[in-house]
């Protein structure tokens, strides 16, 4: 794209001069021949302390807020009112506004956003539409490969964001389900995005060091309604009284008076079950995950697909075949078991003594049978204090524990594993095993009819880091070769 096409399009000002541009980037390091540089004042720097760099690089022009006193640009400068904004607006357009061609859910809140996503595109892809993703956990085409973002993307920026969209459009997809966090609608990341669904799951006190206070905080996921034609809400959250007057939507949760409400709520070994009273008539739903607070996650994602055109049918079938997003306490079907009551494994990333608690005591509340767990813990100087506690949280809430390798690196198995039976003191239902794989094994060898499992500390991640190696390494997966191993 001309430089002078790219002015227009942000309604700039042409500049005399007019080189191609190929990309834009507010990061220094990310200049390439051809960019577009983005010169942001942040906390810590001035990005026009980089222009004679960014020009060495190849950089072929400057957006930025007003040159500093006594400052010269070697390129190009086009001044904009907003850098942040300038950025995500040129990302757009060097990507051809891909948005625009797309149906758009955006989905925010403090808790529940990722699971809400990820059962939206679900539900989706189960009504015939090719849909795609980009959360947290990763990203998705509509073949539904799970992608991760590259190390120095750890939060997507507008670049990034617009590139994925575009990526999203040439593999096929007609829709795409966004995570929109706070930080993301605040800087503005996901900007230039032309919205047609907005989903809210609620809010809590969070990122208050980012944001000043909860009305800063509320302030800032509230544009994503603000932006979007249709909004999808949660009636059982105080906040949505102040959403309600900002245009056409539909409510959801318990809450008498809600467009999408559930009632008869029940969850079992298998998962949840509720009855939903909608705008498309009243159907049973079952959903094969743990904790009731995923029926609050569900409503929201069958009413932004219905909304989209999915079918009471579709939703059924989209909903019970659903199996949770990747290490989020994720189940893992038994294959060798033709009864609900069979093992049940599940694999969550919690890693720290509290998340543990948590996972430990919202499974205990469904298990028939005994709860075992499969834990280890870091090496290097990533928090070794926690490692006794871990030890000693599986060990009190668990009925066996499995302590085993988690990321190891430069420090020795044998010496995590030593903290962790450390945590056991005055308890012997615990056995260390220091291969990771032979750890899951051992434990779903002993599980019987009723019982559970818990893979925790790994969750989604895609390698297992020891001294000498990094291998691959998908949790799941183990779980599920571990289950078809003959009984």
């Amino acid at each position: 794209m001309k430089l002078q096409d790219l002015a227009r399009d942000l309604n700039l000002p042409a500049p005399d001069e007019n080189p191609e541009v190929a990309d834009v980037t507010h990061n220094a390091d990310w200049v390439t021949p051809g960019s577009l540089f983005v010169a942001i004042r942040g906390a810590k720097f001035d990005g026009h302390s980089f222009l004679a760099e960014v020009a060495t690089k190849g950089a072929v022009a400057v957006l930025g807020e007003g040159l500093p006193a006594g400052v010269a640009s070697p390129l190009p400068y086009l001044k904009v009112s907003d850098a942040r904004a300038a950025l995500a607006d040129a990302a757009a357009a060097l990507s051809g506004h891909p948005s625009r061609e797309l149906r758009v859910v955006g989905v925010t809140g403090t808790d529940g956003k990722t699971t809400t996503a990820w059962l939206a595109v679900h539900l989706l892809r189960a009504a015939g539409l090719a849909s795609g993703l980009l959360s947290t956990v990763g990203y998705q085409l509509p073949d539904g490969e799970l992608h991760h973002f590259p190390a120095h993307f750890t939060t997507p920026e507008a670049p990034q964001v617009q590139e994925n969209l575009r990526r999203q459009l040439e593999a096929g997809a007609a829709t795409v389900v966004l995570e929109a966090s706070s930080h993301a609608l605040a800087l503005d990341r996901v900007r230039a995005i032309d919205w047609d669904v907005a989903v809210w799951t609620q809010l809590t006190s969070e990122h208050l060091d980012f944001h000043g206070d909860l009305e800063g905080y509320f302030a800032a996921k509230r544009t994503l309604i603000e932006r979007a034609p249709f909004a999808v809400l949660n009636a059982d959250d105080p906040w949505t009284k102040r959403l309600i007057g900002l245009g056409p939507h539909l409510l959801y949760g318990e809450a008498t008076g809600a467009d999408w409400r559930a009632s008869e709520i029940a969850e079992g070994q298998g998962g949840l079950s509720f009855r939903v009273a909608s705008p498309l008539g009243q159907f049973e739903a079952a959903l094969p995950m743990i904790g009731r607070f995923n029926v609050h996650n569900a409503l929201a994602a069958m009413a932004a697909a219905a909304h989209l055109g999915a079918t009471v049918a579709q939703l059924q079938a989209g909903l019970s075949s659903f199996r949770g997003v990747p290490g989020r306490m994720e189940l893992v079907p038994d294959p060798n078991s033709d009864r609900a009551g069979g093992r049940r494994v599940v694999v969550d990333f919690a890693h720290t003594p509290p998340s543990l608690e948590k996972a430990l005591i919202t499974l205990r509340a469904t298990t028939a049978g005994r709860l075992l767990v499969v834990i280890g813990s870091a090496g290097g100087p990533r928090d070794p204090s926690k490692r006794a506690p871990l030890g000693e949280v599986a060990t009190r809430l668990a009925d066996h524990a499995i302590f085993t390798e988690e990321d190891s690196r430069d420090t020795p198995v044998a010496e995590i594993l030593a903290e962790m039976e450390r945590g056991a003191t005055g308890r012997s239902n615990f056995l260390s095993i220091p291969d990771r794989r032979e750890a899951i094994r051992y434990a779903v060898s002993l599980a019987r009819s009723g019982d559970t499992v818990l893979l925790a500390g790994k969750g989604p991640e895609d390698t297992l880091e020891r001294l000498q190696e990094t291998v691959a390494w998908n949790e799941a997966r183990e779980a599920a070769d571990a289950l078809a191993l003959p009984r």
